[in-house]
């Protein structure tokens, strides 16, 4: 029996996995405007590849756009909202103990990539906020979707990770929070574990790994 694959490589989404799930304020906003939970998450599964939110993270349209056609297709299931009230909604909180166990990775010796789907606004958002910024530092590298012009689910998106981070997909372990972002990952062989607590998903992380990721 061929022995297995020595993990070389950590990848971390980062909204949902780092910071805490923008889907909380989606939530929030649903119920304070009389729309159903879930709505926002379920305008964006309509075509996927192509929609609104699709096009924003590749770069293909700006926030004005955006703003306009997330609006028509929101309105097209039944409850309009502006693009830019999503848009609003996506800054999170740094999760203390997802930056305690990157440190530890990192101080092991892993290479680690954050793995994020944005839009051009996030930059300025990032400046705007050190807390963020001094976590993106850490990492040895960031590959981001408005940037490389392909997105988390689509294949090439993790073939440029492997190729910055000078590793094969076997060697890696990809956290995320959805999975069908991990679907494709796992399928090229990276070893996935989709964050729902933080804590449970850093327990498996830790298993793989063999280190401890607490104070």
């Amino acid at each position: 029996m061929p022995s297995p694959t020595i993990v070389r490589a950590v990848f971390w989404d980062f909204g949902g996995v780092v910071l805490s799930s923008p889907f909380d304020a989606f939530n929030t906003y649903e119920k304070n405007h009389l729309v159903p939970a879930d709505f926002i998450r379920s305008v964006n599964t309509h075509n996927p590849d192509s929609n609104a939110w699709a096009l924003l993270e590749r770069n293909d349209i700006g926030p004005d756009e955006f703003d306009t056609l997330f609006a028509t297709e929101s309105e097209a299931l039944g409850h309009r909202i502006p693009g830019a009230d999503i848009l609003a909604l996506l800054s999170g909180s740094v999760r203390p103990e997802m930056v305690i166990a990157l440190d530890a990775v990192i101080a092991a010796g892993y290479v680690t990539a954050c793995l994020t789907n944005n839009v051009v606004s996030d930059h300025t958002a990032t400046q705007r906020r050190p807390d963020v910024a001094d976590v993106m530092t850490k990492f040895d590298h960031v590959v981001e979707s408005s940037k490389i012009g392909v997105r988390k689910p689509e294949p090439r998106f993790y073939e440029i990770a492997c190729e910055l981070a000078g590793v094969a997909p076997t060697e890696c372990v990809f956290l995320d929070d959805l999975g069908i972002n991990l679907k494709p990952a796992r399928a090229m062989g990276m070893q996935t574990i989709k964050v729902g607590t933080p804590r449970a998903a850093l327990d498996e992380l830790a298993l793989i790994l063999g280190i401890s990721l607490s104070d």
